[in-house]
């Protein structure tokens, strides 16, 4: 009779691995259902191109002709040569140290804030801030840049004395940087706001009485005690989503600035790759810049996984 290893004392085999997942799908089959046209949606637009981008990084292809492999040439370029591409990465940089992480903090602090709002004014309040990230603000932000002394920023600034004549907020190299960061973190409560939203909402009442007893009296000593170690799981998928948005945001650039920006100031990687992929179509290169920054992303987000997995358990 074969003997069992200590070790290997409850542990499941594959076939029974298996059975229990189909048991399970079988059981929820309706919920795999509703995901499924999501799922199909995702990994048709999402994850094939990722994974193809990988290999075609390393071709010359400009979508009329047959990819050619010419190897490590699309990244020697990038590093070595393309000096927009090295800009973009300082841009980039900057970029995203501004909006990151303080549109985290942001995320937080106002959803902590609406929590202790009545219920009604919790929605009208939520729906306030989330409501930029759906819309079309570009043309609103334009008339608050507006170079002209009609401008809402030039006008408030010039009655105040602070300035003699308009600013060009949106084509003076000085300012557009500046300008693209207010108008990102100004739509960047979006789907990580919304997650620490529901964090406080599901954060059992019970904790804060039992808290209580232990000796928390303040607010601050609550949030630290008990709300941040019980939304983990909010706290790193907003994390998540705020890495993602700052180091791909392009589109805010390209609508408030124009492309390309005044001496590539507002130049993100993102705005780099649009440049190559849409614009003059070598694909080839525009997928060797997505793969550095897809290789950045995925290192900041298990840093920020190692951060935050103490809050996960």
């Amino acid at each position: 009779m074969a003997q069992i290893a200590a070790e290997d004392i409850g542990k499941r085999t594959k076939q029974e691995d298996r059975r229990l997942m189909w048991l399970s799908f079988k059981r929820n089959k309706a919920c795999y259902l509703m995901l499924a046209p999501f799922m199909i949606f995702f990994i048709i637009f999402t994850v094939v191109p990722v994974v193809m981008s990988l290999p075609m990084g390393f071709t010359d292809f400009n979508m009329a002709q047959a990819p050619k492999y010419i190897g490590l040439s699309n990244y020697t370029t990038l590093f070595l040569s393309d000096k927009i591409f090295v800009k973009s990465i300082r841009v980039t940089i900057v970029f995203a140290l501004f909006t990151g992480p303080v549109s985290y903090i942001l995320c937080f602090v106002l959803a902590w804030l609406i929590n202790e709002l009545h219920p009604k004014l919790k929605t009208i309040f939520t729906l306030i801030f989330y409501a930029p990230s759906m819309a079309n603000v570009y043309t609103v932000w334009q008339l608050i840049f507006s170079g002209d002394m009609n401008g809402y920023m030039n006008s408030f600034l010039m009655n105040l004395g602070f300035i003699n004549s308009p600013i060009q907020w949106l084509t003076d190299a000085n300012y557009v940087l500046g300008a693209t960061i207010v108008v990102q973190l100004w739509i960047s409560l979006g789907a990580g706001f919304l997650a620490l939203r529901a964090g406080f909402q599901n954060i059992d009442r019970s904790m804060y009485e039992a808290g209580a007893i232990e000796g928390i009296k303040t607010r601050w000593q609550e949030l630290i005690y008990i709300v941040i170690p019980s939304m983990g799981p909010q706290l790193m998928f907003a994390a998540v989503m705020q890495i993602v948005s700052s180091f791909t945001a392009g589109t805010v650039a390209q609508n408030l600035v124009g492309f390309p920006s005044t001496d590539y100031r507002a130049h993100t990687i993102m705005t780099h790759a649009y440049d190559y992929g849409w614009v003059r179509y070598e694909m080839g290169y525009a997928s060797a810049i997505c793969m550095v920054l897809f290789v950045v992303m995925y290192a900041l987000n298990k840093l920020i996984s190692k951060v935050l997995s103490k809050y996960m358990d």
